[in-house]
């Protein structure tokens, strides 16, 4: 089997990684970053050359990337090259809309699409443990499942093509609310002068603890905002799930303050940086740091 992989950054990358170290299959590999390629080739992986190519010369492909209209772009491209019978999986975080009309447009050129957002951050897509949700024909995911396994810890089936992305960004959601409401718990704590690390200590150990709580005090709190999940895509996400929240008639009342807040950090400028620097609006409004 010829497997492709477009998309080699931050997630994409150690996805590929891995899935060229699990798989004893040719791994063909596309990004318009030509360091990003060859990093993956000097792995044991085979640069396309271009995406028709890759789409050309590939059975299953695996894409990775930032938002919806790059997919839109690169599905373009792949149905107009790609052989019937190709099975494509939509790594990225999408629209459940989207996702539905590329299923639609592709199966029409005789290619399976599945969507297959993954969660757990660049860390667990480094050490493979990373979760895959999936949305799309059982059997498909079934038949792919080993080669999903090399580079994720968890495979669940959700349901038909865009129920992936539905789980994908309400969990998002979550996320990046608690990640909002921590970043100002602890401004609050910081006006309030009480000891930030005993704190932190009482509510990692507490009820209030969460992985937004934790991403802020391991990069906002140590002043460092080296992007782990970008702001950027950090506010993509969540956009996505407010607009999908209004497509059903659910009543968006936290998740738009959050994003709120998340547009005036890109209005500061700190859209390259890390998704916790919504914690420096917070200090540029209160004229203090919040830091352990």
């Amino acid at each position: 089997m010829r497997i492709g992989f477009v998309g080699l950054g931050n997630m994409g990358g150690p996805m590929c990684r891995n899935l060229v170290k699990g798989v004893n299959q040719e791994v063909m590999v596309h990004d318009l970053n030509p360091a990003a390629v060859a990093a993956r080739t000097a792995e044991g992986a085979k640069a396309a050359g271009s995406l028709a190519a890759l789409a050309g010369g590939s059975e299953v492909i695996f894409i990775s990337l930032p938002t919806p209209r790059h997919v839109e772009a690169v599905a373009a491209e792949i149905a107009a090259h790609a052989r019937p019978g190709t099975v494509l999986f939509d790594l990225s975080t999408n629209a459940p809309a989207v996702v539905k009309r590329l299923h639609e447009e592709l199966a029409a050129k005789g290619i399976t699409f599945l969507d297959a957002p993954v969660t757990g951050g660049v860390a667990r897509a480094e050490d493979a443990s990373i979760v895959l949700m999936v949305g799309g024909e059982e059997a498909v995911f079934d038949r792919h499942r080993a080669i999903l396994a090399s580079f994720s810890g968890t495979q669940v089936h959700v349901g038909p093509v865009g129920s992936a992305s539905v789980a994908k960004l309400v969990n998002n959601m979550l996320v990046l609310c608690n990640m909002v409401v921590a970043a100002e718990g602890m401004m609050v704590g910081r006006a309030a002068g009480i000891d930030l690390s005993k704190l932190v200590a009482i509510i990692q150990n507490g009820s209030g603890d969460s992985v937004g709580f934790r991403g802020i005090v391991a990069r906002g709190m140590q002043g460092g905002f080296k992007p782990n999940f970008a702001l950027d895509l950090a506010y993509k996400d969540l956009g996505l799930a407010v607009e999908l929240a209004a497509e059903h008639g659910v009543p968006g009342l936290m998740a738009p303050q959050a994003l709120a807040l998340m547009r005036m950090a890109r209005g500061m400028g700190y859209g390259g940086l890390d998704s916790t620097s919504v914690l420096k609006v917070y200090e540029t409004l209160m004229g203090q740091e919040v830091r352990l």
